[in-house]
């Protein structure tokens, strides 16, 4: 157990800084919620986006520290290929949860300002995923991983 705790600690470190940042601080400045959104079924969809994306996120980054003995962050990655929990069915599921509490929150705010910046977010996520991610674990992993990119979608989950 304690080979997996330094891992642990440095994820949840980058949990708070980075997606802290990304889906819950830059959301709440462009949002500027003033009162309370009405209690419908916008607001309930909106509250169901949020928690799902922030439960898949925490079960992305525990499988990371956990069993990659690595962190989210690209200077401490995963040690081994993750293609367990949602790796099985999507190769980018952190970025997808992320995308899904912004996406919850622009709901919850009915923000059209949140919502452009899940656009960008995403194409951001889509570009990173593309000339950094892919090439990096494809040199890192090799054949395992090309199996892997060819049986998992990049962003449309297969379930």
């Amino acid at each position: 157990m304690p080979r997996v705790m330094a891992p642990i600690l440095k994820t949840v470190v980058f949990t708070i800084v980075v997606p802290g940042f990304v889906a819950v601080w830059v959301p709440h400045q462009l949002a500027r919620p003033i009162s309370k959104p009405p209690l419908d079924a916008i607001t309930m969809i909106a509250c169901l986006l949020t928690t799902l994306g922030a439960a898949a996120y925490l079960t992305t980054a525990w499988n990371f520290a956990y069993h990659g003995l690595g962190t989210p962050a690209i200077v401490d990655p995963p040690k081994t290929l993750i293609a367990r929990g949602l790796h099985r069915h999507v190769r980018n599921p952190m970025y997808i949860s992320v995308l899904l509490m912004v996406l919850g929150q622009a709901a919850l705010f009915r923000s059209w300002p949140l919502l452009i910046y899940a656009a960008c977010l995403w194409l951001f996520f889509h570009l990173f995923v593309l000339f950094y991610e892919e090439p990096v674990l494809q040199k890192k992993f090799g054949a395992s991983y090309e199996q892997y990119r060819h049986s998992v979608p990049r962003w449309i989950p297969h379930l």
